[in-house]
């Protein structure tokens, strides 16, 4: 029987110990289908999700994992990675798919001029000046930018490399936690690891140089042991803030 988001919330832990059990592979990508639904940045999409099933890869991976029991005993991993490289590419597939959509409208004798004009500045203009840089000076000078105008009035100001970088991170990370509430409610079990060498996980998978990896997922049914603790999270007045 499925979970529902809440049961699934309270279900998913960091599994450390798996079965030997095998996954069902077409579930799992269905789960990798959710994580494309994530909410994201500009609708951007600057993610890879690598599905990982043959054996010797596992290991491989694992080893880059320094063999934790979390990858070592994974049947399945998810390698989640950003690659804001792509931008240029994904910021015309968006603008492909909003001309159809205005196209049809139009057809229909609805008015799609404004919007038409806005979506072809916001990802003719916007996103290359937001995305572009060289060597970090053109962000600084955005930067430097962004904070005299930010004294008049309210200014997007997250454009150096860096900043870019956290908020494509960010976006994967939401994919990911899609991802793993997906898998929680079909009664599968996951583990986000941070322990690994990116570097050597980079070229295993042959990624080019500037995607990143943001997080490695192992993949299984938990073991009787595959918890090691009780659920701890600091008490709730201590985070929630109502204003």
């Amino acid at each position: 029987m499925l979970k529902t988001v809440s049961e699934a919330i309270k279900y998913r832990r960091s599994v450390r110990k798996y079965l030997e059990d095998k996954l069902d592979e077409e579930k799992v990508m269905n789960c990798i289908r959710n994580a494309t639904l994530a909410p994201n940045s500009s609708n951007m999409q600057l993610w890879e999700f690598y599905h990982i099933t043959d054996k010797e890869m596992l290991k491989r991976i694992s080893k880059a994992c320094f063999d934790q029991n979390a990858a070592k005993t994974a049947v399945n991993m998810v390698v989640f990675v950003a690659r804001r490289d792509k931008w240029r590419e994904r910021a015309k597939q968006n603008l492909d798919f909003l001309e159809s959509m205005f196209d049809k409208q139009e057809k229909e004798g609805v008015d799609v001029a404004r919007r038409r004009k806005v979506s072809r500045r916001y990802y003719k203009k916007l996103m290359p000046t937001i995305y572009t840089d060289f060597f970090g000076l053109v962000g600084f000078y955005k930067k430097v930018l962004s904070f005299f105008i930010g004294l008049f009035r309210p200014i997007y100001r997250e454009v150096l490399f860096s900043d870019l970088r956290v908020i494509t991170h960010k976006s994967v990370a939401l994919a990911a936690e899609n991802f793993m509430l997906s898998m929680a409610e079909l009664g599968y079990d996951t583990c986000p690891m941070e322990g690994s060498d990116t570097t050597r996980v980079k070229k295993i998978l042959k990624l080019p140089s500037k995607a990143e990896i943001t997080m490695i997922i192992g993949c299984g049914i938990r073991a009787k042991n595959g918890v090691y603790t009780e659920r701890f999270r600091v008490p709730f007045d201590d985070v929630y803030k109502k204003i």
